[in-house]
């Protein structure tokens, strides 16, 4: 059967689904609020435990006092940190492969470089420089990989030949998770407007990414895919979701009465940085919501089913 989506425009802009669309797309459960000032955040599985990598800033996040920017990983089921390493690179992503945690981030935002940290335990780790692009502007990143090769989506603001309307996501290649090759200008998401913050993931021939669209007045994640990073197909569905006030459900006990009020009453105008991964059979995904002008918030969700079922669900087959 053939399904019509029907959208409507709210006062700010923001496109609404019909209840048709809601009800045949992926149903993804808001759990609400677990953290203040943290942003660019993944759910990784690394020996069978469940971590969030974040990217802990030197300024906005209050709990971080050492002056310096950082990354870590949280231990889900614990809530315990490990160490901190990477200090000083920023908007940071990770990625598993076999027994090998790797983590990607820039020496400053709009840096010229992207670092590569390795590690197998979470505590000791080894470091070089993935790919330079001296200038560029370059943001967030995200990691996947192929039959062949693995792949990198970068989010970039200059140079304005490469950027087009920034921001932009470009791509590289690379065999060992380390080294990185920069692809052809051609493949490119998309040069014509606002296209941020990047999630890429890779099933059964397609490039699947979860980017930031600029809509009038607020800021929501779409879904589109590519078989060649070239010519992309977005989701009927799409946003993939949308700032509500289930974002303020509060999600972490531990969250002060500060941090309480200021969840009520923020400004809410985005759902953007959506990482996620497959844990036990669920899809587990972070995203922040705020303003998108510095006052933002980390939240969690679910899909009660496997990543290929959630993205793919995105894609309804033609009608026969």
């Amino acid at each position: 059967m053939t399904v019509r989506l029907l959208v409507v425009a709210t006062a700010l802009g923001c496109v609404v689904l019909s209840a048709a669309a809601q009800g045949a797309r992926p149903a993804i459960r808001k759990l609400g609020t677990i953290d203040c000032d943290m942003v660019e955040t993944n759910p990784v599985v690394f020996n069978n435990r469940l971590y969030r990598f974040e990217y802990v800033r030197a300024t906005r996040y209050a709990p971080n006092t050492t002056g310096e920017s950082y990354f870590r990983f949280i231990d889900v089921a614990t809530g315990a940190p490990t160490p901190a390493f990477a200090k000083g690179c920023h908007l940071g992503s990770a990625y598993v492969l076999g027994e090998t945690m790797y983590a990607y981030g820039v020496d400053a935002w709009g840096g010229q470089h992207i670092k590569v940290f390795w590690s197998k335990d979470l505590d000791t780790w080894e470091s070089r420089t993935a790919l330079e692009l001296p200038g560029w502007q370059i943001f967030n990143n995200s990691v996947c990989s192929d039959a062949s090769r693995h792949i990198m989506a970068f989010e970039i603001g200059a140079p304005p030949e490469e950027t087009g309307a920034a921001f932009t996501m470009r791509f590289a290649t690379s065999d060992d998770l380390i080294a990185w090759t920069l692809t052809p200008p051609e493949c490119v998401y998309t040069k014509e407007r606002y296209s941020a913050c990047g999630d890429i993931h890779y099933l059964d021939g397609y490039y699947y990414m979860i980017y930031l669209e600029a809509l009038p007045g607020c800021w929501e994640p779409y879904l589109v895919r590519s078989k060649d990073l070239i010519h992309w197909e977005s989701s009927p569905y799409n946003p993939v979701i949308q700032h509500s006030d289930e974002d303020r459900r509060i999600a972490n006990a531990a969250l002060t009465d500060e941090q309480r009020k200021r969840i009520e009453t923020a400004t809410n105008a985005n759902n953007s940085d959506v990482g996620l991964c497959e844990f036990e059979g669920r899809t587990v995904l972070y995203y922040s919501w705020g303003d998108q002008h510095g006052t933002e918030h980390l939240a969690e969700a679910v899909y009660d089913g496997g990543v290929k079922a959630l993205l793919e669900g995105f894609f309804p087959s033609p009608s026969k």
